[in-house]
């Protein structure tokens, strides 16, 4: 199996485990705040990686095109994570989760633009798949709970992540070719924490006050989430680092199977055969690329 491959897929795994705790974690906390709180998590995590594994001395040689679009990698970062988690407020996992994970064809496709990485008749059959699975998933007809049929917010939200999410994969590929991956990582988380600590000023006045009143499972969730997110990103940007955006990004996004299954069993959520056809459709869509690859 390739190197990039593995890393790959175990973002895969620690992705889906960072929506599922962030939603538990979210039940009585203001999105943004919780984006905050997770975002410091994260920054502590990735630099004692950083110092785990000895790179710390490349800050001072790294080039200022590396910082550039690591910065920019990050900002685009936070803004789809404050979209994202905004969306899992408002809306249910397996509909918020499929439209962010639709990110994959805009990433193919910049990377295809952008980084001039090659594309093939297997990679434009699996984006129609999964444009397919993602409107089969979206267009699902199961009554949900009152407050969340009637609130579409969460659609405008999961679709901005998308965008994003996108843009923070291929800044990201780029700003990480001359330098080790867990120090990208912690440079590029750096410049989130200003941004969702910023949002939580802007849209809450009364932060502090929020924060002694998240409750001690709040708080456990929360922080597991931040730590499932940091090694999500530390194996992610290893795997761009080794593969093709192109194809990393696909088995990354492959975390959509793991997060509904974690869905259905930890929060009692439920699927209709329309949105499980999606979700299969989706993820052949997801692999085909990487099939024809390997």
């Amino acid at each position: 199996m390739n190197n990039w491959l593995i890393f790959a897929s175990g973002a895969a795994v620690f992705a889906a485990l960072t929506t599922i705790l962030a939603k538990i974690g979210l039940k009585n906390v203001d999105s943004h705040l919780a984006t905050a709180i997770r975002t410091m998590v994260v920054l502590v995590f990735a630099w004692l990686m950083v110092f785990i594994v000895g790179s710390q001395h490349e800050v001072w040689t790294a080039s200022s095109r590396t910082w550039l679009f690591l910065i920019l990698s990050g900002l685009a970062a936070g803004g789809s994570w404050l979209c994202f988690f905004r969306a899992l407020k408002l809306g249910n996992v397996n509909k918020v989760s499929p439209l962010k994970k639709s990110s994959t064809i805009l990433t193919m496709l910049l990377a295809f633009i952008i980084l001039q990485e090659p594309i093939g008749i297997p990679m434009l059959i699996g984006m129609l798949l999964i444009g397919l699975g993602t409107w089969l998933m979206m267009g699902t007809k199961k009554k949900q709970p009152d407050n969340e049929s009637k609130n579409t917010g969460w659609l405008f939200f999961a679709l901005l992540a998308a965008v994003f999410a996108a843009l923070t994969a291929i800044l990201g590929r780029i700003g990480i070719a001359e330098i080790e991956a867990n120090l990208g990582t912690a440079i590029r988380t750096m410049a989130i924490v200003p941004i969702s600590w910023l949002m939580v000023l802007l849209t809450n006045k009364k932060g502090q006050k929020r924060i002694r009143a998240i409750d001690r499972k709040s708080w456990l969730f929360l922080i597991l989430s931040g730590v499932a997110t940091g090694a999500s990103w530390l194996f992610f940007f290893r795997a761009l680092q080794l593969g093709n955006a192109s194809l990393v990004v696909p088995v990354d996004k492959l975390s959509i199977v793991l997060t509904m299954a974690f869905a259905r069993i930890f929060l009692g959520e439920r699927f209709t055969k329309r949105s499980l056809i999606g979700l299969a459709l989706l993820t052949i869509g997801t692999i085909l690329p990487v099939v024809f690859y390997l």
